[in-house]
């Protein structure tokens, strides 16, 4: 442990500005890409398109992950150089902490609103009368229950090692790890199964998912740099985890996003009517029968008018031409 405390303090007095701000802007990147999902279930007013197996294996997985790195030899000794080291490179080296503990923070928010905006309208229906495809309230009071079980577990045993057998709280360390990377691996199963079944992202927020994939793989990058290959139970699971939810970001936008066959029948196109020789009138570009011979009926300008009024007046009510193919005067013979 006098070995690894050293090292960890020569790394963060090693640290440099570009570590640093990398890491704030991937706290900011998690508060933000999170905030969007939190917005999405508040303005839709339902947590309609979110399984929640989803949410069960997503907290868990994110409760072993902060007891991973909290425990982890590393972490300790991070926290055990702030004694030794200045004020700006303690936070640097806590950052990865910060990191973990907000994303956690973010990921249990989204179990709180998926519970209060959980449709409760069929909770007082028979179990025949209930969509089977939809689950029911039961189901998200146990998921909440199992995700505040899991959470005091990890949190009992760790302190117990802690005070009891720090020798063993590497292990425990990475047997957190490894579950998280098992949660993380199988949590987006059964939602890609419910947005496949739903054919819609629903209230799944896509700006997330656009903000998590490739923070992802920039959050385990910036942790692997931090914790090196020793602590590859806290980043491995970023890598895995933004794979999956990269699938499951193709499938959403493929649902979300209209086909052009779509935006036709959207927005159809004004179609010419149907042309029937008999029926449809056909304006001859001829003059009318005063304008034909307009020195016929009037010399004055007054009464060249007048000639014109009585030929408009006596067209408002014309819908065929005499002459046109199918008139009065027509033999249908051209």
């Amino acid at each position: 442990m006098d070995n690894i405390f050293a090292d960890r303090c020569d790394s963060l007095r090693e640290g440099g500005f570009t570590n640093f701000f990398v890491s704030i802007l991937i706290v900011i990147g998690i508060c933000l890409s999170y905030v969007t999902q939190h917005y999405r279930i508040i303005s839709r007013g339902s947590s309609e398109g979110i399984s929640p197996y989803f949410v069960l294996l997503g907290v868990t997985s994110a409760n072993s992950q902060f007891g991973n790195i909290l425990t982890l030899p590393q972490s300790r000794a991070d926290v055990a150089c702030c004694r030794e080291v200045s004020p700006f490179e303690c936070t640097a080296g806590l950052l990865g902490i910060a990191q973990i503990g907000t994303q956690w923070v973010c990921f249990a928010v989204i179990l709180v609103l998926f519970l209060v905006f959980f449709r409760r309208d069929d909770a007082d229906l028979d179990e025949f009368e209930r969509d089977s495809d939809q689950p029911t309230w039961r189901t998200a009071i146990g998921v909440a229950a199992m995700c505040l079980i899991h959470g005091l577990f990890v949190v009992i045993i760790s302190a117990a090692f802690a005070l009891g057998a720090p020798q063993y709280l590497g292990a425990w360390a990475n047997f957190l790890g490894i579950m998280s990377a098992v949660l993380a691996a199988i949590q987006y199963i059964p939602q890609i199964w419910t947005t496949y079944r739903l054919k819609h992202a629903g209230s799944l927020s896509i700006l997330m998912m656009c903000i998590q994939t490739p923070g992802g793989l920039l959050f385990a990058g910036s942790l692997a740099a931090r914790l090196g290959w020793a602590g590859w139970s806290s980043w491995g699971v970023y890598v895995l985890t933004a794979l999956m939810q990269g699938i499951l970001l193709v499938m959403a936008i493929s649902y979300e996003w209209p086909s052009q066959d779509e935006r036709n029948q959207s927005n159809p196109q004004p179609q010419r009517p149907p042309y029937n020789r008999r029926t449809t009138p056909r304006v001859l570009p001829s003059p009318g029968p005063y304008s034909a011979h307009l020195q016929a009926y009037g010399e004055t300008q007054e009464e060249i008018e007048r000639a014109l009024d009585r030929e408009s007046v006596q067209g408002v009510g014309e819908n065929q031409p005499l002459l046109a193919p199918g008139g009065l005067g027509s033999s249908g013979i051209r």
